[in-house]
């Protein structure tokens, strides 16, 4: 028995528990609002780990330690702003968009949530944020297809055509079959499994190296400056770090998360364990890299992996440090990462298609069962063009990903929390608030630069559009006046 196949049966029973538990979902579904947001159903926990597992991909296992491991603790501001943005969203957003989306027909995507709160009878608000949804989810898609593919061509030595099947297959089964529920699920499972490793991997590598002053001395003797926090930063450089935490109020499958919580009343639980989940997974990536170090220091002759590609640093401690049925289960945790996110985006494309153009514009008097069915092969739409884009893993396309995130957050993000906070806020200073942030970023990104990551100007911009166009014509309708005091005084009095 070689040394993979312990891994290999590891990896497989991991995919069969996760197309079981989507078999099992697929039980429960029995309508639409059940395929999409499970019919609003999940609890503290499975809310606050489902969050936690969509949000984070498999850059949180490959990516962030591998950038540690590279440049020491430098690298680290953009786990400090994402862990103050994930805190704020949970703060600010989670409650009232879980009760205003229930007021303003309950809504069951974000696009179907404006165009109820603002009264968008020219659909306008619909069709333009479902767009942003498709183009930047499938391309987000093709990355997360791309992470998987590139796991188990490194894991097992297969071609990247036969890893690109591989990665993708198991999480396309589930979420066609199990929808909101199986995700939901499965992310809660993934969750845990990716804690322990992040968790577990830095104390092993830590004894491996001789205990906690020998780790240190052992990475300081490396590079003294490993422990500057502001190597080689500048002010621009380390606000831009921070501000990857403004993305967050933007993220659609992170936002789907607290509509389908089962009341407001859960949110405050969700957002205590989600944090504490976060922030121990965080600072679990950063002791892999940054222990890595003096790893790799003390052990020269097996860091040839990890000098190619900083990426790996996980993949080799796991690989190195620990028996294969472990090790299997530590590396599971990578797809646990990919597979949390795809899925997801897999999901709130297939409702934006579904819901948003399909339901609203084609058949508006569509059954339920119609619906389920229609999500269901939009899922495997949106998952063929997504590989289709994958299988050139050096495309082009794939550099979007870097300021996909930027996308949503100021495309998104002050429409969502305006909407929430503000009832004076129009249809018109919604639009003019999402094309002037996507705009924003994409010209910033293209043209202007100066070193400032393109969501800060972007969710300025976007903010101050919707001060100023909210202002120009007609203000808001009775309607909308009443269903935001409405919602309001639910979120109020739930926080009593």
């Amino acid at each position: 028995m070689s040394a993979n196949t312990p891994m290999l049966i590891t990896f497989v029973i991991y995919i069969a528990a996760m197309v079981l538990i989507g078999l099992f979902a697929y039980l429960r579904t029995r309508n639409f609002s059940d395929y999409i947001l499970g019919g609003r159903s999940l609890g503290s926990f499975v809310t606050a780990l489902s969050a936690g597992a969509s949000d984070m991909s498999g850059w949180l296992l490959m990516g962030l330690p591998g950038a540690i491991y590279l440049s020491g603790l430098s690298e680290s501001w953009i786990a400090i702003g994402l862990i103050a943005g994930a805190w704020l969203n949970w703060l600010f957003v989670a409650g009232r968009l879980r009760v205003q989306t229930e007021h303003n027909g309950n809504a069951l995507t974000l696009p179907d949530y404006f165009t109820t709160r603002f009264e968008d009878n020219s659909r306008i608000l619909r069709v333009f944020s479902a767009l942003v949804i498709l183009v930047f989810f499938t391309i987000y898609c093709a990355s997360g297809i791309v992470a998987g593919a590139r796991l188990f061509e490194s894991t097992f030595g297969m071609s990247y055509e036969t890893a690109l099947w591989a990665g993708a297959a198991a999480t396309i089964a589930y979420t066609f079959v199990g929808g909101f529920l199986a995700v939901s699920w499965t992310d809660t499972v993934q969750a845990t499994l990716m804690i322990f490793a992040l968790i577990l991997t830095p104390i092993v590598v830590m004894l491996a190296t001789g205990g906690v002053d020998t780790t240190f001395l052992a990475i300081e003797a490396n590079d003294p400056t490993n422990f500057d926090m502001l190597k080689g930063a500048s002010f621009v450089g380390v606000i831009s770090l921070l501000a990857w935490g403004l993305g967050y109020f933007g993220q659609p499958h992170i936002l789907a998360r607290f509509m389908a919580a089962d009341s407001v009343k859960s949110i405050p639980a969700a957002r205590r364990i989600s944090m504490t989940w976060m922030i121990l997974c965080l600072g679990g990536a950063v002791a892999v890299g940054f222990f890595g170090i003096a790893y790799f220091s003390a052990n020269p002759d097996v860091a040839g992996a990890v000098s190619e590609n900083p990426e790996r640093v996980f993949i080799e401690l796991a690989k190195l440090l620990f028996n294969p049925w472990i090790a299997g289960v530590l590396l599971s945790a990578i797809l646990a990462a990919v597979m949390s996110t795809l899925s997801c985006q897999l999901l709130v494309c297939s409702s934006a298609l579904t819901e948003d153009f399909y339901k609203a514009f084609l058949r508006k008097g569509a059954s339920q069962r119609e619906l389920v069915w229609v999500g269901r092969g939009m899922v495997l739409l949106i998952s063929v063009i997504a590989i289709i884009v994958a299988r050139d893993p050096e495309s082009k396309v794939l550099g979007l990903v870097s300021y996909a995130w930027a996308g949503f957050g100021a495309a998104f993000g002050p429409v969502v929390i305006f909407s929430l906070v503000w009832k004076g806020m129009t249809r018109n200073g919604a639009l003019a608030g999402m094309l002037v942030g996507a705009v924003t970023v994409v010209l910033w990104k293209q043209y202007v630069g100066l070193g400032l990551y393109e969501i800060i100007p972007g969710f300025i911009f976007a903010s101050l559009a919707i001060l100023i166009f909210s202002k120009i014509g007609s203000g808001p309708t009775a309607g909308m006046l009443e269903r935001f005091d409405a919602a309001e005084k639910e979120y109020q009095d739930a926080h009593l």
